[in-house]
This record gives structure tokens, sequence and C-alpha cells, in this order.
């Protein structure tokens, strides 16, 4: 059985995102992804990264003395071993996050992770290979995230969460890509407008959507660092 996996980095951070944003939180941030969001703020863990067997990502975990761990990419689940990981995880007495972009299985996923679910708006580039029936697995302690760039990607959302009666399963998180200017994302798309955070809020306030409206508070707190953080 293949136990190594490829590794990104491994870092302790504010958790910046969801439901647990400013605990402190271990960090492992796996290799490889199946999709290219246009957008995405990690393309570094496309390909780079080096094989740790899990017993050596254990260690390094243990070492950095936090309870909580989020297991994130790149696209986690794209590596066979990474089931195992997040069991060892919660067998080693950890509380566990899996962040995973929602075109692969979360089935497998052991019960005591919680997971953080991607649903791929328009301007992504990637929402026709979400996983639908991802929705019908969901539970109380699962996250659904939607990242936002306009007012396209909103209705986009809005209607996935209403299709799927998704407020009433789990929390919902509205996330604004950037906050405001304008965000290289790339040769062949060009400038991408970021939306403002505050006009995101008021589409939620004007629909009345009983979702949360999510910040990425380790890049307030650290602006310009891609790494680590």
């Amino acid at each position: 059985m293949n136990r190594r996996l490829k590794v990104n980095e491994i870092f302790m951070s504010i958790q910046g995102e969801g439901t647990r944003a400013g605990l402190p939180c271990v960090f492992v941030r796996l290799s490889g992804c199946n999709l290219r969001c246009s957008w995405c703020d990690t393309p570094y863990a496309w390909e780079e990264g080096e094989f740790f067997s899990i017993e050596e990502i254990l260690r390094r975990v243990e070492g950095l003395k936090c309870p909580l761990v989020e297991v994130t990419g790149g696209e986690p689940l794209h590596q066979a071993a990474t089931a195992d990981l997040l069991r060892e995880l919660c067998d080693a007495g950890h509380e566990v996050l899996l962040e995973t972009n929602g075109s692969l299985d979360i089935g497998s996923v052991d019960s005591r992770v919680v997971r953080i679910v991607d649903v791929k708006c328009p301007s992504s580039g990637q929402h026709q290979v979400n996983r639908w029936e991802n929705m019908g697995l969901l539970t109380g302690r699962d996250e659904m995230k939607f990242v936002i760039a306009d007012r396209t990607d909103y209705e986009f959302a809005r209607g996935v969460v209403g299709r799927f009666a998704l407020a009433s399963k789990c929390p919902v998180l509205f996330c604004p890509v950037g906050g405001g200017g304008a965000q290289r994302i790339g040769p062949q798309q060009g400038c991408l407008p970021r939306l403002a955070p505050a006009a995101l809020a008021e589409w939620i306030l004007g629909d009345k959507l009983n979702v949360r409206l999510g910040l990425q508070l380790h890049k307030i707190l650290w602006p310009g660092r891609d790494r680590g953080v």
C-alpha cells in the first residue's frame, strides 16, 4: 500500500476561513490538483513538493503542538493516501479539517473529519466539474464554500444553495475573490475584477440568504504573503 504523499508545505498559522477562523491551525498543504481555477491563489501547489511518508507528516504535525489541523492543497483527494492521513490524524486526537475542491468523491473521508467542500462558480472556469452527488453526503459538521467574483457567480451560488437546501444541511460560506482592484490570473484570462466584500454583503442582505460572508483573515493579517500563511 502506498503510504507516501507529495507535500507542498506544512506550517502553523491562524485559520483564515470558515467557522473556525481566528484559531491557531496546522496546515498540511498537499501538492497536485485536477483543476485550474482562474483565480487560484496557490498555483505553486500544482506541481511543487516532495514526498513524505504518512508517519513523517504526523511527526511534523505533532512537533507543532496544535490540536486543529487542516489538510488542504492543491486538491488533497487527488492523492490516494490522503484518506489514510486524515484517519490517522483523527486517531492521534486532532480536530481535522479537509478543504476539497468539490470535483471528487468525498464519501471515503473519515466521518470524524470536517469536510469543507467548494462549489466552483462560473468565473473559476471549472464550474462544469462540480460533483453534485456530494451534496447528498453532507452532514451538519461539514461546510460549503463558494468563491464569488461577480454577480453571475453570486446568482449561480444562490441557485445552488436553494436547489440543494444547503443552508439546512451545514454552514454555507460566500467568499469574495479578493477585495478590490484587479488580479492577474494568467495570460489567457487577463485581469479578473475582484469583488468588494461590501457588495457581496449587500447582495446577501438583499436576498436574506442564510449564508455567512467569508473573508480571508490570513490575507488581512499578512497582506502580500502567499505561502505559509
